[in-house]
């Protein structure tokens, strides 16, 4: 009797430590998905979902080891239940069971689900055995073609990026240095800058105006030779003369 609950002391000494190892890697890669989830990447995250499923691998294979006596054949009993506070259970579970009610004893010693989710099991069963096997080959095979298809377009947009990787082999120019040099000599010194002229300020090549300032004018008007004189109202007289005689009026029907 004693060689038993030596057993099983060891046991649950190594079950123990085995759980308390997984639940801190499941704990620190809830962390990692709440807190570091614009910086995690795809590795690391293999990484922790590896280490979490040999941390599953050890405990499976400290529960079946023959050391290991069968914990389905013990049962767990109440031995004390109370309304106070226990701060040994509050050490034990972590600061999240604070005492062992009446209302708690149930919840943490059941070997089966709840009610609502055992009818739920009971539900999804009984329509899977209702199905036949043609309608399960139907779905099976839908389900494989949509796994296909996604691992095709993964597949394929992998490929389009480790031969673009390997194509390119530096950084990509995103920069030209012919531009920016003109911006900054433009910028600094003018350099390719056009300066607006203002409209009757200045006229073509070869034009003199009054004071024999080439190509200089009255303001906001037209150019003029030094041989030609203002008219009346300002106005240049042209260089075309013209006779305009006023038409008699006749009556077409004149007697």
């Amino acid at each position: 009797m004693q060689r038993e609950e030596k057993q099983l002391d060891m046991a649950l000494d190594a079950i123990i430590m085995r759980v308390n190892d997984l639940k801190q890697s499941i704990s620190n890669m809830i962390v990692k998905l709440e807190l570091e989830h614009e910086t995690l990447n795809w590795p690391t995250f293999l990484d922790n979902f590896a280490l979490m499923s040999g941390q599953l691998t050890a405990l499976t294979k400290v529960l079946t080891q023959d050391k290991c006596p069968a914990l389905r054949n013990l049962v767990v009993l109440p031995i004390q239940l109370s309304q106070e506070r226990d701060p040994e259970l509050l050490r034990i579970t972590e600061q999240r069971v604070p005492q062992f009610s009446h209302d708690l004893a149930p919840d943490y010693l059941r070997t089966k689900l709840e009610p609502d989710v055992e009818q739920r099991m009971l539900q999804l069963e009984i329509k899977a055995g209702n199905m036949t096997y043609e309608m399960a080959q139907k779905q099976v095979s839908a389900f494989n073609k949509v796994m296909n298809h996604v691992w095709d377009v993964v597949s394929k947009a992998r490929e389009e990026w480790e031969s673009e990787s390997g194509s390119r082999s530096g950084p990509q120019q995103t920069t030209s240095i012919s531009d920016t040099h003109l911006l900054v000599s433009a910028i600094s010194a003018g350099k390719n800058l056009k300066m607006p002229v203002p409209q009757g300020q200045a006229g073509p090549p070869g034009m003199m105006g009054p004071g024999g300032r080439p190509g200089v004018g009255p303001p906001g008007g037209p150019m003029m030779n030094p041989g030609q004189q203002m008219g009346p109202m300002g106005k240049v007289p042209s260089g075309i003369k013209t006779n305009i005689k006023a038409a008699s009026q006749i009556h077409p029907y004149n007697r």
